[in-house]
């Protein structure tokens, strides 16, 4: 990825899942009661003998006055947001109103702190609760604005529950509505029930109707700050990718909090059609019992004494002699991103489950202009490899394996039959993405050697990481790019002339104990062991996220002592699971290497221990998919990171606008 696309893959430390709403709201009560033991202090004001009663009449009023406006407006703002065409759940709400809770309590501690030290009055703490209360209608106006599809006057109605409930408490509780009693008026009555100060903390005296009046002004002037906040970080998004902001950022709540989709729906507005190719290379078994792996030679051939294989034909094995498939190759011409679940990020899980042996889904040469904008588009892919193999010829003959290097890349390749597998890595530099226009250009210098089709690997095996400016990113016109495509041509060229042999494949695989969170995803270690002529190659896909400089090395090392095999290879699958909440996940970042290389040695044994005579197909069939396109993906990276960093000023400006208007009305009311 680019330094651009880096920062943008950054969000992902953001994420995080709303808790269940009723663990979020026990916690509320508890903290209201908690604050209302600190805040009201009833047993040093009232000088009680029973000052434990008098503590619990303080927890008691804490929930009643700070938690009762929580828990109401948790369970009533995404009613009243779907009824208003809204799509808030009790999830969020909850977590809202419980970090708009938070608000209210840190702002009354501060202004309580200050009011002890400056020997200010009850009435200094009462101004402080009010500007806090107007601005936690503000945060929530801006909450819902982003979560829901409607209009600034729809959202405002669900905004204000939280603020109108705290209203209420004071108006009641704090002996207000006593003021609206105007001698024999036919309300009284009612009035005189409303007014409850005698159930209220002796603080609450300090309330007047000034406070209500304030309160309903800030409200409304804050819902202008908001409004005037969204239409300028809105302006750029619809004039570069025509779309809103707040349809991204709905998308990006949403799954940051509840694993919803709604982000794929936000991508795939943007996203642009591509037909990519998916190879595929598939290992089955061969039936009967001449399955040697000795090659016939001319004379035995011209004798018929194996008519169903034969060296001239490369081997080939007659279809109904064809057993299991013990391994599939596939690679689709496709990023596993943005991140999570999302869109491709989990495309090599659903390629590998999708085959009939084991699956090996290794990274292609494609960046982030070619994820998938929504998961239903890897049911395509899936398609496409199948095709690939309806009509693959099956054939026992192979190369041996052969490296090649030039420059800073190297290249591990075989051929078996009509196709081919080649690795190819930059390791021990440091590398990120090969751009898809560089992957073509290198698969098409390595069939010049003859090959019809190649499944050219991104190894993604080393990375320094995203921090600085350059990322790795493999771009045409790079020294790299030329690197690869001298290194691809020639393995090219050299597997056309290998020896070559009989095929037999061994595999293993473990789905390890490591989670994503610590930069391995579901299909944990597997490794293919191929023999050919007698000479053996090895292929460890680690289904992660690139990987931390020198594992590579340590874990070919491994490989090596345990098997006596030479040609080995690690690659990592690039699966965007490992980065639901860190950008930068790699493989031996968070696990111990040395388990690491334990694990890989000894599925490499295990690997070996398993080889057999295999029969080997392979094909290139199209798939018609949307991906984020060629401009997309750097136009969306610029405009978000311009809206997180001028978006912060912006947001700070409007703040201390409306902070200073709220001070200038304080002064004059």
């Amino acid at each position: 990825m680019t330094a651009t696309q880096g920062r943008l893959a950054g969000l992902s430390k953001f994420i995080f899942r709303a808790p269940r709403w009723p663990r979020t709201l026990a916690f509320a009560v508890l903290l209201g009661g908690l604050t209302g033991i600190a805040v009201f202090d009833s047993a040093s004001t009232m000088g009680s003998t029973y000052p434990v009663l008098l503590v619990g009449q303080d927890a008691w009023q804490g929930i009643v006055f700070l938690g009762a406006p929580t828990v109401v407006a948790a369970l009533t703002t995404t009613t009243v947001d779907r009824a208003l065409g809204g799509n808030l759940t009790y999830n969020r709400s909850a977590l809202l109103a419980l970090l708009c809770e938070l608000f209210v309590v840190v702002v009354l501690v501060v202004a309580g702190v200050f009011a002890a030290v400056f020997g200010l009055s009850q009435r200094f703490v009462f101004d402080a609760l009010v500007v806090a209360l107007a601005s936690i209608f503000a945060l929530r106006l801006l909450a819902v604005l982003a979560v829901s599809r409607v209009s600034v006057p729809a959202a405002s109605v669900p905004a204000l529950v939280q603020t109108a409930v705290a209203a209420v408490l004071l108006f009641v509780y704090g002996g207000t509505a006593r003021l609206l009693i105007d001698g024999g008026s036919a309300y009284e009555a009612y009035v005189v029930f409303l007014s409850r100060t005698d159930h209220g903390p002796p603080v609450f005296d300090a309330v007047t109707l000034d406070h209500f009046l304030l309160l309903g002004a800030l409200c409304l002037l804050y819902a202008v700050a908001v409004w005037g906040f969204l239409v300028a970080v809105e302006r750029p998004w619809r004039r570069a990718l025509d779309v809103s902001v707040l349809d991204f950022i709905r998308g990006f709540i949403g799954y940051a909090a509840e694993e919803s989709r709604d982000l794929e729906e936000f991508f795939e507005r943007l996203g642009q059609e591509a037909v990519v190719p998916v190879s595929a290379l598939s290992f089955r078994v061969i039936e009967g019992d001449d399955a040697g792996t000795e090659v016939p030679d001319a004379a035995a051939d011209a004798a018929g004494d194996d008519p169903d294989t034969t060296a001239a034909d490369g081997g080939r094995v007659d279809p109904d002699r064809l057993g299991e498939e013990k391994a599939r190759f596939v690679l689709p011409m496709i990023h596993p991103g943005p991140l999570g679940e999302i869109g491709g990020g989990d495309l090599p899980r659903r390629v590998a489950l999708s085959a009939d042996g084991v699956g090996f889904p290794p990274h292609a040469t494609a960046g982030h202009d070619f994820n998938l904008v929504s998961e239903s588009e890897v049911d395509c892919v899936i398609d496409a490899a199948d095709r690939a193999l309806e009509d693959a010829t099956f054939r026992r003959e192979g190369t041996v394996p052969q490296s090649v290097e030039a420059g800073e890349s190297s290249v591990l390749a075989q051929r078996f039959g009509d196709a081919a597998l080649a690795v190819s890595t930059f390791a021990p530099g440091s590398a990120d993405d090969v751009d898809f226009a560089v992957g073509q250009s290198a698969r098409a210098e390595f069939r010049s050697g003859g090959a019809e089709d190649v499944l050219l690997v991104d190894g993604h095996n080393c990375h320094t990481g995203l921090s600085g400016a350059d990322l790795g990113h493999v771009t045409p016109g790079s020294e790299r790019s030329y690197d690869l495509y001298e290194a691809a041509g020639s393995a090219g060229r050299a597997t056309a002339d290998a020896d070559r042999g009989w095929t037999e494949l061994g595999v293993a695989w473990e789905p390890t104990p490591w989670t994503p969170e610590e930069g391995i995803g579901p299909l944990g270690v597997r490794v293919a062991v191929t023999r050919v002529a007698g000479v053996e190659a090895a292929y460890v896909l680690i289904d992660g996220n690139n990987m931390v400089p020198g594992l590579r090395e340590d874990l070919l090392a491994a490989v090596r002592e345990a098997t006596g095999i030479d040609r080995v290879e690690v690659m990592t699958t690039d699966n965007h699971v490992v980065n639901r909440t860190r950008a930068d996940n790699r493989v031996g970042e968070e696990i111990d290497a040395d388990r690491l290389a334990e694990t890989v040695a000894s599925l490499a044994v295990d690997a070996r221990a398993d080889l057999e005579p295999v029969a080997v197909g392979g094909g290139t069939e199209h798939a018609t998919v949307t991906v984020f396109g060629n401009d997309r993906t750097e136009t969306l990276a610029t405009q978000a990171n311009a809206a997180l960093s001028l978006g912060a000023a912006l947001a700070a400006a409007v703040t201390l606008f409306a902070m200073s208007v709220s001070v200038l009305l304080f002064f004059l009311t």
